[in-house]
């Protein structure tokens, strides 16, 4: 599928879901091997955490101990602070991997014409980019000062309307784009990390609401559809509690903390996993409406086209 190609509106659909079809297998077997090893120590601490929620959180308020969660706090403070802190850093350095994972893998797709590579390809992509993803993400927070307080006000005028809601995905839509191509951009190690956002504008501006219209649209399909995967387990839980209470089988604190302790974890890895698979959806979104803006620009393909047919004349 060739990413540098000129679309509309309902090709960024299309053209999006039709890469997922051909390249998906690859694109995720890829994620999960690079991303694997974080991703199933934060499960596992998001197990313990779940734990923590429910034998503590919930068995202090089904004991009617309101201090429950200060006195686990003072017995085990340190064990805390590694745990926050070990958390928190495997948490960041999956969310850097994960992020520059599309913008790398489109990269040399787009430079091999194709899935001909492999995950040692792309940790040598990481690799020679260390320093670009760094770069960005400082400049990124610098950046996202004054554009979340504009966002923040043209959100807020929004939701005054019922109408104005539903368009609420478009504004996360529009700093989404802008971010993942002035990192796509930046990758290509063609631009400074500014006019690499200076460009990440002009791209999208040459077709804005078609762009942004575009990714708002697959942000709202991705929270629908990872709210429904998500509540299906808690809906369970309730089902079943409200069937014993009806049937007379009264659970003791004990059973009603498992049974919230198991709902917990399955809720956490749901979430998380189905997370992930819809953001790299999302992302593949960006990347197939961003190459096409580009394409619109400076007719890469095109050029292309016109050397192949040059030299074989």
């Amino acid at each position: 599928m060739q990413l540098y190609k000129s679309r509309s509106f309902g090709e960024f659909f299309q053209d999006t879901f039709s890469f997922l079809r051909q390249n998906g297998g690859h694109l995720y077997k890829n994620f999960f091997i690079i991303n694997g090893i974080f991703i199933l120590i934060l499960m596992v601490l998001g197990y313990f955490f779940s734990n923590f929620y429910t034998e503590v959180v919930f068995g202090g308020l089904t004991n009617n101990n309101p201090n429950a969660i200060e006195d686990y706090l003072n017995q085990n403070a340190s064990i805390v602070v590694v745990f926050v802190l070990l958390f928190v850093t495997i948490g960041l350095v999956s969310a850097i991997i994960s992020y520059a994972f599309v913008p790398i893998y489109l990269k040399l797709y787009a430079k091999n014409d194709g899935k001909n590579f492999t995950a040692s390809d792309i940790i040598n992509e990481y690799k020679a980019n260390i320093g670009n993803i760094f770069i960005y993400l400082i400049c990124a927070i610098v950046i996202a000062i004054p554009l979340l307080i504009l966002a923040g006000v043209i959100s807020f005028i929004l939701a005054i309307t019922i109408i104005g809601i539903i368009l609420l995905p478009i504004v996360i839509g529009a700093i989404s784009l802008y971010y993942q191509g002035t990192l796509m951009e930046y990758i290509e190690n063609e631009k400074s990390v500014w006019e690499s956002f200076g460009y990440s504008w002009t791209v999208m501006s040459s077709k804005f609401w078609a762009a942004i219209g575009s990714v708002g649209l697959f942000f709202l399909m991705v929270y629908i559809v990872q709210n429904i995967v998500v509540m299906i387990p808690y809906f369970v839980f309730i089902v079943d509690m409200m069937t014993d209470i009806n049937s007379g089988t009264a659970a003791t604190s004990q059973e009603i903390s498992k049974s919230a302790s198991v709902m917990m974890i399955i809720i956490f890895v749901l979430s998380y996993l189905v997370g992930l698979v819809l953001n790299l959806i999302v992302q593949v979104n960006q990347g197939i409406v961003f190459y096409s803006l580009k394409e619109d620009i400076e007719n890469i393909n095109t050029k292309s086209d016109i050397d192949l047919i040059g030299s074989g004349e």
